[in-house]
């Protein structure tokens, strides 16, 4: 968000101020003008009101409109939740309306979860609410205090009319923008359903915690979201509808459950006031008995507005116009109230209207990408709510408390130590342990911890053998205290690799310099573990090194290619030729010679790479699978060749050491892999004897479209563990530790897999040891390196602490 907006001091605006015009004026375009003047406000939401007293007030002489379809007490919802981070960019930018917000705040520490008849209660996570109507009323006299022009019951004229005759458009006109519609090749919106219905009610009570309430029904499962947002003082009466009859105290209840458990329970088919008793009774437990409030509450489905761009000539979008974030995430209206700060404050900072809505763009992009993303982590958690029912009643709560990835186990166990203490001692940490130290068990191979190098090719071997730089590699991150640490992907033969630089297993000479590696680990790192993972390039060979051109073709000396289909992997790329059944059984037997060779060498697990568009991915995706014979056609059939070799592979693999295998549970394109058919290849290769599956995603087509962001590969994982029931190793843009211990304890996971961290820093476990204060047999220091077990000082840190800070006389409108 900007900094603080502050208003003008006087003479800066006038009759001869900068961009200063009598409101009779025909408007100038927006590339005449800097600063508008003449503005419309499309919508009477919080957004809409708060950037017209905002816009109001930073410039007295502006004529500001606000336009809204509905009376000044018709609103959706009941009570609205804001940070303290938004109060405080509110407090910099209006007191007057952070004073009236104080004055009717409801706060609370407590969240509340009730599943099966038990209830958790985590504490600190500070909230404050209060009644959307009392919201509207503050932002209703600050309008009018200031002079903004109020219509309601009003529709506003045509946006193309608005924009020809205002300075500047501010469309806060909500999911169904009319404004954003008119200007849709413009602003180029995806609107996305979900798969959950929702109404919103109020209970006339007040909520002792945000709750969450559990209910398993003949139907199927439903969710109660509660919070208070109205507690009146002794004698005091509130003149707000949101406040319930006689101004009693209230809270916000959502009931929110699948499509179609609310069509098998018949709320299609009910009116407003059967569906309000029906909630009431299946929640009574929660309510005390109470009844449920409606307010032209009807059932409905959540969608996700994302708009390639928010401005359009001078036609601006906020708030839910613009983008939305599931309600179990608190933010539709904090995101809403943050636009119009960052708006108003651009175009106090910038020159130009053209370049204040750029920087508006992009300055609230990213913050909303990231709370779009954590919001739809949130919502998908609710929507796979009974994937979750049986795990443990402590678990289950830290999982549905660190649902989005914006609470984390270390976030949580600094709000309530005593609550994030219990969920570690019910998972079985030890004393003092994090998450991550705990050992894990895969067939006869135990890892002192759940963190695992993931596989990274380094193109750096010379005819296949892995040389002094594979041992430094490898031998470094070993060193640096993760549980397991994998080779890059290993290929079976010379026509397997992906470029010129890739290691193999298809000589002996490669068998024994991985052993000289192997054995390195085992000496100079007891207790780490090393896995080699094989795989065949397919359709994805005979490429240049990564940094030379990655998956483009070699200029020269080309080998001819195989795969499941003759598919090039890029227009204008090799075409490879589809295997024949002799061809099939020549590969399968490369990968059984390639696994002996691994054993000899001294690895501890090997991982079948069946993902990422390489051969084996080749056969088992939709898209890349076009085969007619035995292989190809149903998921069974496309599965068929992959388990053969998997069924050859274990044959020669050591019995008591693990297998595990990588798979791209999405391809990331429409037609590919759907998550139902990674569950069922998690099934198949389960099975058939794999110890865990590597869940990753993608790079199987070239024209993939990922969501990338933090973890973002990870809900995978989590559906595959609990579908498929089979421990897995979740991977995708882990970062932190913090991370890594949320996963864990959440159960989402049981290893984490890390790569780029990895790079950045070969130490990363010992460092996250070391900065969590855990000292085990989780994370030993080498001998040699135990000096450095603790961070070393950088600089002077005991300067005197600012005690004073001094201000200015406030300045008001």
């Amino acid at each position: 968000m900007a900094g603080a907006v502050t208003v003008p001091a006087k003479g800066t605006r006038g009759s001869a101020g900068r961009g200063a015009r009598p409101a009779t004026d025909h408007p100038r375009s927006p590339h005449e003008t800097d600063r508008p003047l003449r503005v419309a406000v499309v919508g009477g939401g919080p957004g809409g009101l708060y950037a017209a007293v905002l816009l109001k007030r930073l410039d007295p002489h502006r004529q500001v409109t606000v336009w809204e379809r509905n009376a000044p007490d018709d609103t959706f919802g009941f009570g609205v939740v804001l940070s303290d981070e938004t109060l405080g960019g509110i407090e910099h930018a209006d007191a007057v309306v952070y004073a009236a917000l104080k004055k009717d705040f409801v706060r609370w520490d407590d969240i509340a979860i009730v599943h099966r008849g038990t209830r958790h209660t985590s504490q600190g996570h500070g909230f404050a609410a209060l009644g959307r109507h009392r919201l509207l009323e503050i932002l209703h006299e600050r309008c009018h205090a200031l002079g903004v022009e109020l219509r309601f019951r009003t529709e506003a004229p045509d946006p193309v009319l608005l924009a020809e005759t205002h300075d500047l458009v501010v469309a806060a006109d909500g999911v169904h923008s009319t404004t954003r519609e008119a200007y849709r090749d413009a602003f180029r919106p995806t609107l996305t359903g979900h798969r959950c219905r929702y109404i919103w009610l109020a209970a006339d009570f007040a909520l002792d915690a945000f709750r969450f309430e559990i209910a398993e029904t003949e139907h199927g499962v439903m969710q109660l979201h509660g919070y208070p947002y109205s507690r009146p003082s002794p004698g005091h009466v509130s003149a707000s509808r949101s406040a319930g009859p006689q101004g009693r105290s209230a809270s916000t209840v959502i009931v929110e459950m699948r499509e179609e458990v609310w069509r098998a329970a018949g709320f299609d088919d009910m009116d407003e006031g059967e569906s309000v008793d029906r909630c009431a009774k299946i929640f009574a437990d929660a309510l005390g008995g109470r009844p449920l409030r409606p307010d032209k509450s009807t059932w409905t489905t959540f969608r996700t507005v994302v708009n390639e761009r928010w401005s359009h000539g001078n036609t601006v979008l906020v708030g839910d116009a613009a983008h939305t974030a599931h309600f179990s995430i608190g933010s539709g209206t904090k995101l809403a109230v943050e636009d119009a700060l960052a708006l108003a404050a651009c175009l106090e900072e910038q020159p130009t209207l053209t370049q204040a809505l750029t920087a508006y763009e992009e300055e609230r992009r990213p913050v909303v990408a990231s709370t779009q993303r954590a919001a739809r982590a949130s919502l998908e958690w609710f929507e796979d709510l009974s994937r979750y029912l049986d795990q443990p009643p402590r678990q289950f709560a830290f999982n549905l408390l660190t649902r989005s990835r914006r609470v984390t186990h270390e976030n949580l166990r600094l709000r309530d130590a005593r609550f994030t203490g219990s969920v570690e001692r019910e998972f079985g940490c030890p004393p003092g342990t994090p998450p991550m130290f705990t050992p894990f068990r895969l067939r006869g191979l135990t890892l002192r911890n759940r963190v695992v190098v993931s596989p990274m090719d380094m193109y750096s071997a010379t005819d296949g053998v892995p040389g002094d730089f594979h041992l430094v590699h490898l031998g470094a991150r070993a060193l640096g205290g993760a549980g397991l640490v994998m080779t890059e992907m290993v290929c079976v033969s010379e026509q397997g690799r992906i470029t010129p630089g890739c290691a193999g297993l298809y000589t002996g000479r490669q068998g024994e310099a991985w052993k000289r590696i192997t054995d390195f680990v085992h000496a100079r790192a007891p207790g780490t573990a090393i896995g080699v993972q094989l795989g065949h390039s397919g359709r994805k060979g005979s490429t240049r090194l990564m940094w030379e051109g990655m998956d483009e073709p070699l200029p020269d000396g080309n080998w001819p290619l195989v795969a499941a289909s003759a598919l090039p992997y890029k227009p204008g790329g090799q075409t490879p030729r589809a295997l024949s059944r002799a061809q099939l059984t020549d590969v399968r037997e490369q990968f059984t010679a390639a696994a002996a060779r691994a054993a000899r060498a001294g690895f501890d697990l090997l991982e079948l790479h069946c993902a990422h568009g390489y051969l084996l991915s080749g056969f088992l995706s939709p898209l890349t699978n076009h085969r007619t014979d035995a292989y190809g056609g149903s998921p069974q059939k496309r599965l068929r060749f992959p388990l053969e070799v998997f069924d050859a592979v274990r044959a020669v693999w050591p019995e008591d050491r693990p297998m595990t295998v990588r798979v791209s549970a999405t391809d990331w394109a429409e037609g590919g892999t759907s998550p139902e058919e990674a569950v069922a290849i998690a099934r198949a290769f389960a099975a058939h004897g794999a110890d865990a599956l590597d869940v990753s995603t993608g790079q199987v087509v070239a024209d993939e479209r990922p969501r990338f962001g933090r973890s973002y590969q990870t809900p995978y994982a989590d559906r595959v563990r609990h579908e498929a029931g089979v421990p897995v190793i979740a991977v995708g843009a882990i970062s932190s530790w913090d991370d890594v211990n949320s996963l864990i304890l959440a159960g989402r996971t049981d290893l984490c897999a890390l790569a780029r961290p990895h790079l950045y820093d070969p130490h990363w476990t010992l460092h996250a040891a070391a900065e969590q204060g855990y000292e085990g047999p989780g994370a030993v220091w080498p001998a040699p390196y135990r000096a450095g077990s603790r961070r070393p000082v950088t600089g002077r840190t005991d300067a005197p602490k600012p005690r004073l800070t001094l201000r200015g006389p406030r300045q008001d409108v």
